[in-house]
């Protein structure tokens, strides 16, 4: 199956059916609209030289023309990279890493564009979304010129998607996302969640993420929902899109989630308001306290994914139904029935159930990292992806993730998990949230607990002491506490726990 030819059989069915909405600028696409939309794109893109296998840059805000040209790109056989706005300083790595035939782009970016541009071998096409710029054409106007659409690209085994890792561990790299794999996990994914045609979707996120790719995008796509995009998302603005819209899945960060509770919470005749059911949780681990609040006290199911840029789908994946606040709430939930998962050793064998080792998976990842063959045969040695996560499965199937095992921090001859320390102290009311990182110190690493307090008030540093001390089977006395006004964000919405190290360091 093709990622456009879900559009196209759900225009089939549901031709008036609405397909995507833009909250910020109230516009909204039929499925049958949106199949012309993606048609016209690819013409355009196609009369600018673009042909299969070339790169199609995007660098924009969330919007429906985003859309257009990702939908656009697949439709002719291209590939489309995604990149951050937040990226702009950088764009001269990422554009010649994967050297495009076009680069569609948001107006403010027209210097950061055309520097990266002049330093590329092949000069590529310029594409401004927002009307006409010296040497860069106006997306619209070559949408509306009608030059003939090109023959429908056809290939399932073909790249469709360069989706940017988030560099923790080194320089990103484009994962190379495949069209049939990606939509058999988004489909799993439909069905995992229970999504129908009747639900109304919105992932905030920068869709320069592969996330909304398989949260917002392609499982709604497939059976006909309403699937809307963002661009300027705040608390008060973004919860009230969620009332207007009547959004039914709202794909977040644990800091949105975190933000659409608390919103809640201060107007309850709004909050009844409501038509959420499912809140999916990405980007980052879920505090159980978090998911607790959302059932107690709005009655909605939060649950948890984990996923990768690598894989196009997740790992593993909770269940649409409400979870009581037991001593497994760290359990994220079973794999997808297309992804056999395994946690393995550092030899690569097989661990007992229940024991923590790096989490592995086979069946529908990436092709490989875009002209990167070394680290490519790296992560995909013995014919598994290793995802450099550490966790457990437990005897029902169930995984837990304990950590990135880059983050893992060795203190006092023991080895603390971050998400263990950090969800103690999410426990605590004053503490919004927590980041746990490894610091220079005498003799080795000092932990550090890097925590944003609520409404700015003062930290509470014995009971937070105490909090994680409760939480630990063994001495926590090293660890050290620092209160910042927020914690830095990577442009795919987890805690930048680099920067952390560098400041405190």
């Amino acid at each position: 199956m093709l990622m456009h030819g879900l559009l196209i059989d759900s225009a089939e069915r549901r031709p008036d059916a609405e397909a995507f909405h833009w909250i910020d600028r109230s516009r909204a696409e039929s499925y049958a609209d949106a199949v012309a939309s993606m048609r016209r794109t690819a013409a355009a893109l196609h009369h600018l030289g673009v042909r299969p296998g070339d790169r199609v840059s995007i660098i924009a805000h969330n919007g429906l023309d985003y859309l257009h040209a990702m939908f656009g790109a697949w439709y002719l056989g291209a590939i489309s990279a995604h990149i951050s706005v937040r990226l702009a300083a950088d764009l001269e790595y990422y554009l010649g890493d994967h050297e495009p035939a076009a680069i569609v782009y948001t107006h403010e970016l027209e210097h950061e564009v055309k520097r990266a541009a002049a330093t590329l071998t092949r000069r590529p096409a310029l594409v401004c979304m927002d009307g006409a710029q010296d040497g860069a054409f106006a997306l619209a106007e070559l949408e509306s010129a009608g030059f003939p659409v090109p023959p429908m690209a056809t290939d399932e085994s073909a790249i469709a998607h360069l989706a940017y890792t988030s560099g923790t561990t080194g320089q990103p790299k484009g994962a190379c996302l495949m069209h049939e794999p990606t939509v058999t996990a988004s489909r799993e994914i439909g069905e995992r969640l229970r999504i129908s045609a009747a639900d109304r979707s919105l992932a905030p996120g920068s869709m320069a993420s592969s996330n909304p790719l398989v949260a917002n995008i392609l499982p709604e796509i497939a059976v006909g929902a309403t699937l809307h995009v963002m661009k300027d998302w705040t608390a008060q603005t973004g919860y009230q899109a969620l009332v207007d819209r009547g959004i039914t899945l709202l794909a977040a960060s644990p800091l949105i989630l975190q933000e659409v509770y608390e919103q809640a919470l201060l107007d309850p005749e709004r909050a009844s308001r409501l038509k959420l059911r499912i809140g999916l949780s990405g980007g980052g681990s879920v505090a159980p306290a978090l998911r607790a609040a959302w059932t107690r006290d709005l009655g909605v199911a939060l649950v948890e994914s984990y996923g990768q840029s690598e894989l196009g789908g997740f790992v593993a994946l909770g269940f649409p139904e409400p979870r009581a606040a037991d001593d497994l709430a760290q359990r994220i939930g079973p794999a997808l029935p297309s992804k056999e998962v395994r946690v393995l050793d550092t030899q690569d064998r097989p661990v007992p159930t229940g024991r923590v080792g790096e989490i592995c998976l086979r069946g529908g990842y990436m092709h490989g990292y875009w002209d990167r063959p070394e680290k490519t045969a790296e992560t995909l040695r013995g014919g598994w992806l290793h995802t450099g996560d550490l966790g457990v499965i437990d005897e029902d199937g169930w995984i837990t993730l304990r950590g990135r095992r880059a983050e893992l921090i060795e203190a006092d001859g023991r080895h603390w998990f971050p998400r263990d320390v950090e969800e103690a102290l999410c426990t605590l009311p004053e503490v919004a949230m927590a980041a746990l990182v490894g610091v220079p110190a005498e003799g080795g690493t000092a932990p550090l607990a890097v925590v944003v307090t609520v409404d700015g008030s003062e930290l509470d540093e014995p009971a937070a002491r105490a909090a994680v001390q409760a939480a630990l089977p063994f001495d926590t006395s090293a660890l050290r506490l620092a209160r910042v006004e927020e914690l830095p964000m990577t442009p795919t919405g987890k805690i930048a726990k680099a920067a952390l190290r560098e400041r405190f360091s």
